[in-house]
């Protein structure tokens, strides 16, 4: 443990002017504790803060003189939004949330990380993402100020090669300790709907397969058949670092022998799941932490070995068009990565980009199909339908790729609910009409 001194919070929640911009990471890399201190100050005339989902309840965004900019959404910035309070959301997908805060500049910047080693460095722990290079020129220039939260419940995780995932003491203009620990997210409990569409999911993924998969029931079940499937020799180059990938490592089935690039590690951009997996990404070596531009580059990607990328979506209409963050035009969750790997896992011939999800939804109390003859008026795209692969729901596995517009259209109402099929193969039977 490192004998530093830390700074005092009240100092730095003082730095912080009454007209100021903040600047923190996505969710993970949120100062828990500096934020609630921040909360408890009712001088704020116009504070603006950029960041992205998050993960606990702050008093400081039910201010009224208040903003947060999100870049991405989670239950508690859609219940804030909903109770009218200032959230709003800034389209971007992750790798441009960095150029974004470029632009913004924030003058204060702050971020969480693990304690200091004994010659003054911080792990960034469980985010790297998009901030990392915004964290180190505000602590270059003296005109801004950096605070970083450090914790000992924060884990100690590494970088690879030029990508150092650390900061040090001499850079920050304050650095306080706190006794908080990051934010840990129950493991879902799937349905039966969710197996089925995993087990359509894992005739995918074969042995050596480098597999990026995002947080929910589903990946998670995912995750789950591998562990207890014949396979093995799998790579991870994954967005986000889940409980399910730690259950994987577990059974001795991640190696990172055949995947190309970063051989040996598995690569992520940030980490978010149980208590569990905290405390088992403290130290470990085989895990390694990079920023965005760098995890999330369709050419990266691409040249991992038999890439496999799972997200899910909301809506899928019968021309491939992907609804993933927004509910009948009002904004459910965020872009982040999605169309990233979706298009990255379509580079070369021998990967695959996965779209699972149910094939219906109950809204309103009235059953919906989520696969549909054309989208809703005011849908919004998050990916487009060149991108896209192969969808599964619980009732199969639909191709996309090389198919005419009718043939993928009939290959997506076969996946439907029954109750819908007939109405979406009808439609798919007129779409090939305009060629």
């Amino acid at each position: 443990m490192s004998t530093f001194q830390p700074d005092s919070m009240d100092e730095a929640v003082a730095s912080i002017r009454p007209v100021d911009e903040l600047g923190v990471p996505l969710g993970p890399g949120h100062p828990i504790g500096l934020l609630h201190a921040l909360g408890a100050r009712d001088d704020w005339e116009d504070l603006t803060v950029a960041g992205a989902l998050l993960t606990d309840l702050y008093d400081l965004f039910t201010k009224p003189t208040v903003r947060f900019l999100s870049g991405f959404f989670g239950p508690i910035e859609r219940g804030y939004r909903d109770a009218g309070f200032n959230i709003e959301f800034v389209p971007a997908d992750f790798r441009r949330f960095a150029p974004v805060l470029e632009a913004q500049a924030p003058r204060v910047m702050a971020t969480a990380a693990a304690l200091p080693d004994a010659a003054g460095w911080m792990s960034l722990s469980l985010h790297a993402g998009a901030t990392v290079d915004e964290l180190h020129r505000a602590g270059a220039d003296p005109d801004r100020v950096l605070i970083v939260e450090v914790s000992p419940h924060f884990p100690r995780t590494l970088g690879l090669g030029p990508y150092s995932h650390r900061m040090h003491v001499d850079e920050c203009d304050f650095v306080v300790e706190t006794d908080r620990s990051p934010i840990a997210l129950p493991d879902p409990e799937p349905s039966e709907i969710d197996r089925a569409i995993a087990g359509f999911a894992t005739g995918y993924i074969s042995d050596g397969s480098t597999i990026q998969t995002g947080i929910g029931s589903i990946p998670s079940t995912i995750a789950k058949l591998l562990v207890e499937g014949d396979g093995g020799d799998y790579g991870i180059h994954s967005e986000m670092f889940t409980s399910g990938l730690k259950l994987l490592h577990d059974s001795g089935k991640v190696t990172n022998n055949a995947k190309g690039i970063f051989q040996g590690y598995s690569i992520t951009t940030f980490a978010a799941g149980n208590q569990g997996l905290y405390d088992w990404l403290n130290d470990r070596d085989d895990v390694r932490f990079l920023p965005v531009h760098v995890v999330n580059s369709a050419e990266v990607i691409a040249n991992n070995a038999n890439m496999v990328s799972i997200n899910g979506a909301m809506s899928i209409d019968l021309f491939g068009q992907v609804v993933a963050d927004t509910i009948d035009g009002k904004q459910f969750s965020g872009i982040g990565g999605h169309e990233e790997f979706v298009s990255g896992s379509g580079l070369e011939l021998s990967d695959r980009s996965l779209i699972c999800l149910p094939s219906t939804a109950t809204i309103d109390g009235q059953l919906r199909s989520r696969i549909t003859a054309t989208l809703m008026a005011g849908s919004v795209v998050t990916t487009p339908r060149h991108h896209l692969d192969v969808v599964c729901t619980e009732y199969g596995a639909a191709e996309m790729q090389g198919r005419t517009v009718r043939e993928r259209a009939a290959a997506l109402a076969e996946i439907a609910h029954p109750d819908f099929r007939d109405e979406l193969f009808e439609a798919a039977a007129g779409m090939g009409r305009g060629r």
